[in-house]
């Protein structure tokens, strides 16, 4: 028999997709004031992966992700994809939403993300929401899975998530795992 213990707190990651970018700043501050302050927000991204969001927000389409200095418990992560929902919801107009939030959180070993959509590759972990291990990190490098989105799988993103793991890497190594005291929203 194994001995349950805590986990080890993870790295909350906001990608962000919108089609004005001035709702990266916007949902920042909502994002900020739900769990602390960022880190690290990358460059904007051109989003031309899927078609998926234009009828809903217009193109072109761009991508920002940003991480967050307090990690949290990865079993908040359903709480977290809430919160993001409410952010969205609070940002449309007549229905239709201007940003697109998907949180997830990096560990040494996984992206995971969080989605309100079920897929048999899905695990349910409550309050509505679904989680997916995204991307792996196995043999000194990210790996996609068979359901990853291609631009998940694409050299920017892996090169971004190489650059969150390391910054994670770092604040493990600087921190006693007790300092991880962000919840939730």
């Amino acid at each position: 028999m194994g001995t349950i213990k805590e986990p080890q707190p993870v790295k909350l990651i906001v990608p962000m997709l919108a089609h004005q970018t001035q709702w990266f700043d916007q949902a920042e501050e909502a994002l900020v004031r739900r769990f602390g302050a960022v880190d690290w927000r990358s460059d904007l991204l051109p989003f031309e992966a899927t078609d998926y969001y234009v009828a809903e927000m217009g193109t072109p389409q761009w991508r920002c992700f940003v991480t967050f200095a307090d990690l949290i418990d990865p079993g908040n992560l359903a709480q977290v994809k809430v919160t993001t929902n409410d952010i969205e919801q609070t940002s449309a107009i007549a229905g239709r939403r201007q940003i697109n939030l998907d949180p997830g959180y990096v560990s040494l070993a996984k992206l995971v993300l969080a989605t309100t959509k079920n897929q048999w590759h899905r695990i349910y972990i409550g309050q509505g929401i679904y989680a997916e291990v995204t991307l792996s990190y196995q043999h000194g490098g990210w790996r996609p899975q068979p359901w990853t989105y291609p631009d998940y799988g694409s050299a920017p993103y892996l090169a971004i998530m190489n650059g969150v793991r390391e910054r994670y890497k770092r604040q493990l190594q600087s921190q006693p795992q007790s300092t991880a005291t962000r919840q939730s929203g």
